[in-house]
């Protein structure tokens, strides 16, 4: 499986094991992915781990499996699955996190960083367009100006800046992780979950504001996309025309 989970007594270790496409999920990884953190709330985990394997947390969307607006369905289900469960949700970061990496990244509660993870939104470099939701959130976690950067330069942040500007909370890799989920577990279930809702809720409502709803809708069906998914697979310089 390319989903698997792994129990270690109050905390579940969720992992993406698809180290020949640096953990790329397609329609239906994404949605093995929001199954197995759910299954890890219902069997009771105090918190829950995300990691790769292979040095890679998740390279984003693999683009030989995202054809139409299912794996955009699939992945809102997965982010806000991660967002609203009742636990702690820990991103362990390795290596790449980039497009739908970062995205799910960013929707666990905390982050830990390896210095060489890299966080990145390259979807301009692509003709793909993030959710209004994905700005929002990038924008109170990282600050305005770095997530500019990122979604209109296609800038990319290390695992130290992410931590330096607080998108990351602690350096470290799996094993940090997990030896934080373990003592985060350790305290009450209760107020943490008090203290994640309360969190949640201080979070503006998310409002899909028509004119940026049309903007998604043009740019997953231009041929821009098109373009850039078919350069993509040549290894070339899209060329894009703006339409």
């Amino acid at each position: 499986m390319a989903i698997s989970a792994e129990r270690r007594g109050d905390v579940a270790v969720v992992t993406i094991d698809r180290p020949e496409r640096r953990n790329a999920i397609d329609v239906d990884h994404t949605t093995e992915l929001a199954d197995a953190v759910a299954a890890a709330v219902a069997e009771r985990a105090r918190v829950v781990v995300i990691a790769g394997t292979g040095g890679n947390f998740c390279a984003g969307a693999d683009l030989s499996g995202v054809e139409d607006e299912s794996f955009q369905t699939a992945l809102r289900r997965l982010l806000l699955g991660v967002r609203d469960a009742p636990v702690p949700v820990i991103a362990a970061v390795e290596g790449a996190a980039l497009g739908a990496g970062t995205q799910l990244a960013i929707a666990c509660d905390l982050r830990v960083a390896a210095p060489d993870a890299t966080f990145g939104i390259p979807a301009a470099k692509l003709g793909l367009m993030v959710d209004q939701w994905t700005a929002a959130r990038l924008s109170r976690l990282a600050g305005e100006g770095p997530a500019r950067a990122m979604l209109l330069a296609a800038d990319v942040l290390s695992g130290e800046d992410a931590v330096r500007l607080g998108l990351a909370q602690r350096p470290g890799r799996v094993a940090d992780a997990i030896a934080w989920a373990e003592a985060v577990a350790a305290v009450a279930p209760v107020t943490l979950a008090g203290h994640k809702l309360a969190l949640n809720r201080n979070e503006p409502t998310v409002i899909d504001d028509a004119d940026v709803a049309a903007a998604f809708r043009a740019a997953w069906s231009s041929s821009d996309l098109a373009e850039g998914k078919a350069a993509f697979r040549e290894r070339r310089a899209p060329r894009f025309e703006g339409r």
